[in-house]
């Protein structure tokens, strides 16, 4: 199905393993901004030869040869599978490393489209074994190769011997951009999905979602207010809260919506570090110091309005220190998403994000056409 070239093949892959308990709190960072159909780093485009099979390269793997075009598939994080659900694929969608962490529920809205969680493949129990991906059997590992070794504890060889003998690697985590031992090239969302869409050979796909992309942000661009609040971006340490796991909006495409909407990074202004970046938990007292416009909670599943109410609001507002905080007297509470985002789900989260952020201008509007990302998706469009 595919091979790596031998040139590449160990090409800056990390050497040390270290699983953080923010694998388990949900994963985060922040990025520059974004440049989907425009700008950025220039994208090759893949290499064909006669006999029809092609060549995608994205670091830190280097270049991978595929003699025809993946069918099951394998992402880690729900960042690339979003990626490939976008792209046509979800049939071939094999497993996730944990589907809390993947929000299928989103998908729920566009006709035509789903992915049953309860189908696919966990590969996280309490760590993850290699045997789980002889299992699976995929053609295509979308993974990072250094996520495998320096969050979840593999080693090179580990490594190796699952690119030989299942299938190759070819992902970066973009999600962070915190970790230390992620010293490689950078992508943005739009710059992952391409080269995702070249493994697939979905250029068209990805062609439309990059067009949509841009036009919803420019109408959201154009009818944001001039002020705009300064935000912290939270992870309970447990529920009710009394503490947070701080997230940074600079880097990473988990914080893409935020930097869509132009708020500032309260923690960021005041020295916090970010979770993932070895930062410890911030407390109510540490919050009032800062004393955010608002604050957005990142929960992962699915979370409804009543959960979030009952959970994080209500105990905000009867704590006697969290009552003091400027976001909660001025109900400035609001819901912060997933980790992890794609195209599909970035729609959704930005929606939500700028619904909860300036509900005077977006609450109850649907920002996006469903039914125009569903026809992207089934393949029902105009290329």
């Amino acid at each position: 199905m595919a091979k790596r070239d031998t040139l590449t093949r160990r090409r800056l892959l990390g050497t040390s393993a270290a699983v953080g308990s923010g694998l388990l709190a949900g994963c985060s960072g922040s990025t520059t901004t974004e440049t989907p159909s425009g700008g950025g780093t220039a994208t090759p485009e893949p290499t064909a030869t006669p006999d029809g099979s092609y060549t995608v390269e994205m670091a830190p793997v280097g270049r991978v040869e595929f003699d025809t075009v993946p069918e099951d598939w394998l992402p880690y994080t729900g960042d690339y599978a979003d990626m490939g659900v976008a792209l046509g694929q979800a049939e071939g969608l094999q497993g996730i490393g944990l589907t809390a962490r993947f929000g299928t529920h989103y998908y729920d809205d566009l006709p035509g489209v789903s992915v049953n969680p309860d189908e696919l493949t966990a590969l996280y129990d309490g760590g993850t074994d290699k045997e789980v991906f002889y299992e699976v059997d995929a053609d295509v590992h979308v993974i990072d190769p250094n996520f495998m070794i320096n969050r979840l504890g593999w080693s090179q060889a580990d490594v190796d011997e699952i690119d030989g003998q299942v299938g190759p690697f070819v992902g970066n985590t973009t999600f962070s951009r915190a970790y230390g031992w992620h010293d490689y090239e950078y992508y943005s969302m739009y710059e992952a999905f391409e080269k995702v869409a070249e493994v697939f050979q979905q250029r068209a796909r990805y062609e439309a979602f990059a067009t949509l992309h841009d036009e919803v942000i420019a109408d959201v661009e154009r009818r944001l207010p001039a002020e705009r609040p300064d935000i912290a971006l939270l992870y309970p340490a447990g529920i009710p809260p009394e503490s947070f796991y701080p997230y940074l909006l600079g880097e990473g495409t988990q914080g893409k919506q935020w930097r869509d909407l132009g708020v500032g990074d309260a923690l960021a202004q005041n020295g916090v570090t970010d979770a993932q970046a070895g930062g410890g938990t911030v407390d109510f007292e540490t919050l009032l110091e800062i004393d955010p416009d608002a604050l957005a909670i990142r929960l992962q599943g699915e979370i409804t309005e009543s959960y979030f109410e009952e959970n994080i609001r209500t105990p905000l507002e009867e704590h006697e220190v969290a009552s003091e905080l400027t976001a909660v007297q001025n109900d400035r509470v609001i819901y912060g998403g997933l980790t992890y985002q794609g195209p599909i789900i970035h729609l959704f989260q930005l929606e939500s994000a700028a619904q909860g952020l300036f509900p005077e201008e977006f609450a109850g509007e649907e920002l996006f056409d469903r039914q125009r990302v569903a026809d992207i998706v089934t393949g029902e469009f105009d290329a």
